[in-house]
């Protein structure tokens, strides 16, 4: 069943609504989210700050890039790390709650959904309504409070739910993967010879296994992202959309080796749906997307990471066509936001008989 709902979606303090903002996979996320849910044909209002790529009904500035500047510095984000802290009393999170509830009281209606991307420091907007469903709607992160709740993985609600040992589960949590234009995502009949790793140049990403590994085998490595290079391979720096699809592609694998739990990992799912197949850790959402030998491997030691680059360099071209058609079937926006068109039906009957809905 198809309803028509209204959406009012928050982003976040710190960035524009826009895809040069790729390396924030949750602005990316809104922006995605406002279009899915508007291609559906649902009213989307979407409070932001001044710039905008996503598709909605209205585009509501509730923090300017004047204030954006006085709060987060104007420091190169393209090279550096986003100048923000997750503190609800942050500045910056005070301007922006404070300038979205008063723009919301003028537009929400009864049975309107509030959908949130930022976790505890926007809960003052949902306790500003509580007449309204506030739905964390892709959560990868701790932090949570609603009632109402996506997450990313089951590895992660998992290990949320883990955190409270009173909490015993909750029927309105769902399951439903990160979601991606496939459209930007190409694919090379033969792969170039050369590995990549994308991501944050921190620790806890793994990109000093990938250099290890490689430097190893004496296999090309290409490094793009945030951070201080040093070491093996070739830095190219943060990346946008273009330069992006045509790295991965061309990618004979692409290490996603995270050392904590990965809630979702969105290069291992854009390296997919390219068709080039992963090399990652053995923990986290990986168990539920990474089939080893089928779309890549996961792994445990150091010789699983030297195994699996030998091994994928085997892949076929048939074989990445199959990787990149699952990942199509699994993680393209037009599969998602059905998904999203189903958990919000769901959602919206519990305004009438709830648990007993028929």
């Amino acid at each position: 069943m198809k309803r028509k709902f209204t959406f009012h979606v928050v982003n976040l303090p710190h960035t524009q609504t826009t895809a040069e903002y790729t390396h924030c996979a949750y602005t990316q996320k809104v922006r995605k989210f406002c279009n899915m849910m508007t291609d559906l044909g649902h009213d989307v209002i979407l409070y932001a700050s001044e710039e905008s790529e996503a598709r909605v009904k209205e585009l509501v500035t509730v923090i300017t890039k004047e204030k954006q500047q006085e709060f987060f510095g104007n420091s190169d984000h393209t090279k550096q790390f986003f100048n923000i802290t997750w503190n609800m009393y942050d500045p910056g999170w005070v301007e922006m709650n404070a300038n979205t509830i008063r723009a919301m009281a003028e537009r929400i209606r009864p049975k309107d959904f509030i959908c949130i991307i930022g976790g505890t420091c926007q809960k003052i907007i949902s306790d500003a309504f509580p007449d309204n469903m506030s739905v964390e709607y892709g959560i990868g992160y701790l932090g949570t409070y609603s009632k109402y709740r996506v997450f990313e993985s089951y590895a992660h609600m998992h290990y949320v739910h883990g955190q409270d040992h009173d909490d015993n589960g909750n029927f309105y949590d769902t399951v439903v993967p990160n979601y991606y234009d496939k459209e930007e995502f190409p694919f090379a009949e033969k792969p170039d010879d050369y590995f990549l790793f994308i991501g944050r140049l921190i620790d806890r990403k793994g990109w000093r296994i990938a250099q290890e590994v490689c430097e190893k085998l004496g296999k090309r490595l290409i490094l793009a992202g945030q951070g201080e290079f040093s070491g093996y391979g070739e830095h190219v720096g943060v990346v946008g959309v273009e330069k992006r699809g045509e790295l991965m592609s061309k990618a004979k694998a692409v290490f996603v080796p995270t050392t904590y739990l990965e809630p979702f990992g969105g290069v291992h799912a854009e390296a997919l749906l390219c068709g080039t197949p992963v090399i990652t850790t053995n923990f986290g959402v990986f168990t539920e997307t990474v089939v080893n030998g089928e779309n890549g491997y996961r792994c445990d030691t150091f010789r699983d990471f030297v195994a699996a680059v030998k091994a994928v360099e085997k892949f076929s071209a048939a074989k990445r066509k199959k990787i990149r058609t699952v990942a199509q079937n699994r993680f393209s926006t037009d599969v998602v936001a059905l998904k999203y068109q189903n958990y919000f039906n769901r959602l919206y009957d519990l305004w009438g008989d709830g648990w007993y809905a028929l």
